[in-house]
């Protein structure tokens, strides 16, 4: 089965939502205290997503609000480096800064992000810049869940997202739950749910879909019973090593195998996960192959030193899945 987008738009994707800095432990198998140097990439969901799509070869925008300083310059010509309109990011005139991502790599299993986040520029976009004109290119709305945390963004999102559907425009929700921008998981559901039920495609972990429920250990059946009663058509449910769901309107359900590699660190297999799944839904493939390209370009990821910079191309995703069929076909 394949997802149909309007082919008329001229923008495959735009992402709304945080840009800033990741500051990545150069020294591995150790705590932060003890780690001396870091490498400088750009970081945030929305923002690695949309340049993963670009590396992709989709053509991506961004709307986002950057500190008026040298880390958000950074951002900007970076991400318009790897060929994003950065047209509709917004340089902040108050003396808000940008966010900061300190990940200690201790061992595969053991990393961790430190969050500078306080009166963080990407949180303070307004709805007044939010651009109808803009967001009409777009065939996909790429939301991610971090940026409802904070008025005024939570605002700016929201307008987005009723502008996305008044013009054919697709609304994809990234979970995204980053426990430490929310003030209760409580809080979080109330939001959660209510851009959840006006999007078409949802897509996350399992824990993050708790958290939007607000229960303790849901379940996929729970889910898909909820949010199929709203607007989403689609719905993807991740569950780690044991691999990932799709869920369609129709009641069809597909399993995506993980794909197992030598991991380095865990974070950044969520955005190349959306990023390449929502590539190969964009290119017309059939949605369980949207799965095995997500979970390819995760497994990429985390084997490499960041996530941004680490996003594959398509040549790499589909050598992986090709590498791994082989295998599956000599057993």
């Amino acid at each position: 089965m394949k997802y149909l987008f309007n082919e008329e738009k001229e923008y495959d994707l735009i992402a709304i939502g945080r840009a800033c800095i990741d500051l990545n432990a150069v020294e591995y198998n150790r705590p932060m205290e003890e780690t001396m140097t870091f490498s400088k990439y750009v970081g945030g969901s929305p923002a690695n997503i949309a340049i993963g799509s670009s590396k992709l070869g989709l053509k991506a925008g961004f709307i986002g609000k950057l500190a008026d300083d040298q880390h958000g310059r950074f951002i900007e010509s970076y991400m318009r480096g790897v060929g994003i309109d950065t047209s509709n990011m917004v340089v902040d005139q108050e003396g808000h800064k940008t966010g900061l991502a300190f990940t200690e790599i201790k061992s595969p299993e053991e990393c961790s992000i430190l969050m500078y986040r306080e009166n963080v520029a990407d949180l303070y976009l307004k709805a007044s810049e939010v651009n109808e004109d803009y967001i009409k290119k777009a065939k996909i709305l790429l939301v991610s869940g971090t940026a409802l945390c904070k008025s005024p963004s939570r605002e700016a999102v929201i307008k987005a997202v009723g502008l996305a559907k008044k013009n054919d425009v697709k609304v994809v929700f990234e979970l995204d739950y980053r426990p430490y921008s929310w003030e209760s998981v409580e809080e979080t559901s109330v939001y959660y749910q209510l851009v959840a039920e006006q999007s078409d495609i949802v897509i996350g972990t399992r824990d993050e879909y708790d958290v939007l429920e607000n229960k303790l250990e849901g379940n996929n059946e729970e889910t898909i019973n909820y949010l199929f009663h709203h607007s989403p058509e689609l719905i993807v449910i991740k569950h780690g090593v044991e691999g990932s769901y799709a869920y369609t309107k129709s009641r069809e359900t597909f399993k995506g195998h993980a794909y197992l590699t030598k991991v380095l660190k865990t974070f950044g297999a969520g955005d190349s996960y959306a990023s390449a799944f929502l590539y190969a839904l964009l290119a017309g493939k059939e949605i369980e192959t949207a799965l095995k390209y997500g979970s390819a370009s995760a497994a990429i990821v985390v084997s490499k030193h960041s996530s941004s910079e680490a996003m594959p191309t398509v040549a790499e995703i589909e050598q992986l899945i090709a590498e791994r069929t082989e295998k599956v076909e000599v057993k």
